[in-house]
């Protein structure tokens, strides 16, 4: 699916809702096969989309595969994030923590952020 075939509702081939009666179904299917898509209008206000086959397999295929791209980002930043949490399950965690929380905190002037505190 290009860039195109993602355009912006405005942007699309148009026929009037008459048409589909003056025309009959065979007359609208005729404009969608050659541009694709057709935008349905009644009195100019937007109304319908009718697709092709291809147009509509080609607009889920690319919803799939940006859901699968999603779906990959998502379990790379899990597994991530587990890792930096699976320090939290040693055994001498809890007394770390403590440890640290016990000792004064000394900036000397400085913000400490991220890894550095």
């Amino acid at each position: 699916m290009n860039t195109a075939a993602l355009a912006d509702v405005d942007s699309l081939p148009r026929t009037p809702a008459s048409d589909v009666k003056k025309l009959g179904w065979r007359g609208v299917m005729r404009n969608v096969a050659r541009d694709g898509r057709v935008l349905v209008t009644n009195h100019a206000q937007p109304e319908a989309v009718i697709l092709s086959v291809a147009e509509y397999q080609a607009m889920l295929a690319a919803l799939r595969s940006k859901a699968e791209r999603d779906q990959h980002a998502l379990e790379r930043l899990r597994h991530e994030f587990d890792q930096r949490l699976a320090c939290l399950n040693a055994p001498d965690t809890g007394e770390k923590i403590d440890a640290l929380f016990a000792q004064p905190l000394q900036l000397h002037g400085k913000v400490f952020t991220g890894k550095d505190y």
